[in-house]
Order: structure tokens, then C-alpha cells, then sequence
């Protein structure tokens, strides 16, 4: 039997690795020793039939529709396990990152782009800014009937000058208001001076998931200079 003869990398068609290597000079995939160290400790090691050592193959091997068409590249939660358990440092994540932005934005996750492309205008949900204070108001005036030793209990929307801006989870204005109002009474109890904001209130930043980071920066910059508007010096990040 003949020997196997070694596959000459330099000659595989590698239009994906290449626009990584572009993008991102630092992601030496050629690296890998295939150890499996990654894949040992990666909380996405298995779904779609895929790990990080095996993600690495494809890449490497060429399989340039394999890469571009799996989902398990959002299975991946960029956690960095990998670079960390990695002996020659390959960061995954950010190798999935870049890939991800590969994707046209009809072929990614529909609930994930629509609910970057509803952020950028304000909101992850889409709900209007009028009714994110409408429910805040609405709230808390429910809480200070039904709760007398709440009777004082504040949840200030567009504060000028208070130390700290808090966002919020999109999701609890929107189907479970109720569960805005515990954080409220903890900030109140030890007497934190805090607002909301009524316009890019929203805490999530589904662009960052995304792959395209013109979408992502735009959204904190956005929240950024809402928050230096107001004057705040703190920031709290419910996410």
C-alpha cells in the first residue's frame, strides 16, 4: 500500500482564512496542533457536531461553505476558554467573531439581526421610548399604593446630574415590569443617586453578536453619549 502523501496546505483554496488573516493578523490558525485542549473545557464543544479543534480543521482544510454555513459559530459564546486552555494562544472567539460578520443578514439567526436592527433605532424589542416611561411610571405608582413603607419609593427617568445612569433589560418593561422593581428598592434602601434615561435605555447589545462591528459601536456610542448628556459619572450595566 502506497503511503499517504502529506496534503500541501499552501495549496488549498482558503478564502475564508485568508479575510481572517486580514481582518485579524494576530489569529495564527495555522497553529493549531490539534491537541483538543479547547475543545476540553468549551460549554459549545458538541453542538452542531462541532468543537473548536474541529471548527480550526475546517478552516484550515479550506471547507469554506462548512465555516460559512454552520450555526455552531453561534453556539459559541466568545468566552475565550479556548485562547486560555490553548498552548499556542489561538483565540476561537474572536476567529468566530469575524466569521459571523462574514454571514449576509438574511442568513443569520432572524430573531437575533432583527432585534440588533430594532436596537439601533432605540430598542431591542421595538416598544416606543413613550411606553418604556410610561411603564416605569405606571409601575411605581403601583408600588407606592400597595406598598406603604415603599410610599417614597423613586424611579427617575432623565435626571440631570445624578451620579449614577442604569439601563435596563428590555425584556422586563416589556413582559415582566415587576421584575424592574427590586433593583429600584436596593438602590433606594442605600440611597444611590440614579436615572434612567428615556431614549437607548436598553441594556442589551444584540449588535455585538451580530459580527458586524459598525453596528455594535454605533449602538454604545449611542447609550455613551446619552449617558454624558445627562452628566452622569457612573454607568451601571444591568447586563
Amino acid at each position: 500500500m502506497a503511503p499517504y502523501e502529506p496534503i500541501d496546505l499552501s495549496s488549498l483554496k482558503t478564502r475564508v482564512k485568508e479575510q481572517i488573516q486580514a481582518a485579524f493578523p494576530d489569529a495564527h490558525i495555522d497553529y493549531c496542533l490539534t491537541c483538543g485542549l479547547c475543545a476540553s473545557g468549551c460549554p459549545a464543544t458538541g453542538l452542531e457536531g462541532l468543537d473548536p479543534r474541529k471548527f480550526l480543521r475546517l478552516l484550515v482544510l479550506g471547507q469554506d461553505e462548512e465555516v460559512l454555513s454552520t450555526n455552531w459559530i453561534y453556539s459559541c459564546t466568545m468566552c475565550q476558554r479556548c485562547k486560555h486552555a490553548c498552548p499556542m494562544g489561538i483565540d476561537v472567539g474572536r476567529i468566530v467573531y469575524e466569521i459571523r460578520g462574514m454571514r449576509p443578514k438574511e442568513q443569520r439567526p432572524p430573531n437575533l439581526q432583527r432585534s440588533c436592527d430594532l436596537q439601533k433605532k432605540s430598542n431591542s424589542t421595538g416598544i416606543p421610548n413613550e411606553d418604556f416611561v410610561w411603564v416605569v411610571g405606571d409601575v411605581l405608582a403601583e408600588v407606592r399604593k400597595n406598598e406603604p413603607e415603599w410610599s417614597d419609593l423613586e424611579a427617575p427617568i432623565d435626571k440631570k446630574g445624578a451620579m449614577f445612569y442604569l439601563n435596563q433589560n428590555a425584556k422586563e418593561p416589556t413582559v415582566e415590569p415587576e421584575e424592574m422593581v427590586p433593583l429600584w428598592k436596593i438602590l433606594h434602601r442605600v440611597g444611590i443617586d440614579w436615572t434612567y434615561s428615556s431614549k437607548w435605555w436598553d441594556g442589551a447589545n444584540y449588535c455585538l453578536f451580530t459580527g458586524d462591528p459598525d453596528d455594535w459601536e454605533y449602538t454604545v456610542r449611542m447609550q455613551a453619549e446619552t449617558v454624558d448628556a445627562l452628566g452622569c459619572k457612573y454607568y451601571i450595566n444591568t447586563e
